[in-house]
């Protein structure tokens, strides 16, 4: 697969009828290893070992009604209230971080109010954090440690 931006990980990797297959440790099962798991796999792996993320309080493709519509969030971080804090959007490295991905996070993001919001592709992060009382949002300079989500 290809090199990202992000740390290497000892990533679980097997074939399942013939077609590859990563282990996703926050779902306990193997998953369809796509280009966009492998961005998955590689951003969770980051939050946990050098952000400080519990892996307890990350959840992998969650379902959420919008609109009498069911999506799914690639990511939801939660605080230790298990109250969501975090979206986080992948798209495969090939796939460029644009308005329209922005917009789909963003309509996520009217369910569930979350304070910061993050889109990667693998090359590419970037991490903002939204203000409801001054209707505003600020894009980060990093992605920020598990304990400065407040």
């Amino acid at each position: 697969m290809l090199s990202l931006n992000l740390p290497g990980f000892e990533a679980k990797v097997r074939k399942k009828d013939g077609k590859p297959v990563i282990f996703d440790p926050l779902r306990c099962k193997y998953v369809a290893l796509t280009p966009e798991e492998w961005v998955r796999q590689h951003f969770i792996n980051f939050l946990i070992t050098v952000k400080s993320f519990p892996k307890e309080l990350l959840a992998n493709e969650i379902t959420i009604n919008l609109n009498n519509t069911i999506k799914r969030c690639d990511t939801i971080i939660y605080n230790h209230f298990l109250a969501p804090v975090m979206i986080i959007e992948y798209k495969a490295p090939n796939i460029a971080i644009n308005h329209s991905v922005f917009d789909q996070i963003a309509r996520y993001n009217l369910s569930l109010r979350v304070p910061f919001l993050i889109v990667s592709n693998g090359l590419h992060h970037y991490c903002c954090k939204i203000d409801y009382e001054k209707q505003s949002y600020t894009f980060l300079e990093d992605i920020p440690f598990y304990e400065e989500l407040k």
